[in-house]
């Protein structure tokens, strides 16, 4: 069964939401990135890719201005957001930072 975007941002570990539109130059540059950072955080992080221009009442409801914006969920709390282009290491150490919280 698949679960709503809120029953997985109440889950208790951490949610990496990157909300992200198809026309984006850097929301492109963010794909590998974040799958790098699955491959090295494993099943300890969730990563949800939320497309604004088809959801765009998620992207309001979290008052996303520009894309890319990544927000780490835990426990339906917002813990840390940035909107622009983050490297890898820079994502493993705010997952990390918040994993055992």
């Amino acid at each position: 069964m698949q679960k709503t975007f809120s029953e997985m941002i109440h889950s208790g570990k951490p949610v990496l939401v990157d909300f992200f539109a198809e026309w984006c130059g850097p929301c492109k540059t963010m794909s590998p990135i974040l799958a790098e950072v699955k491959k090295e955080m494993g099943d300890a992080v969730t990563i949800i890719k939320v497309d604004v221009d088809k959801s765009p009442q998620a992207a309001q409801v979290y008052q996303v201005q520009g894309v890319p914006t990544l927000i780490l969920f835990k426990n339906g709390e917002t813990l840390w957001r940035q909107s622009g282009v983050v490297n890898k290491w820079g994502l493993v150490g705010v997952i990390k930072k918040f994993i055992n919280q």
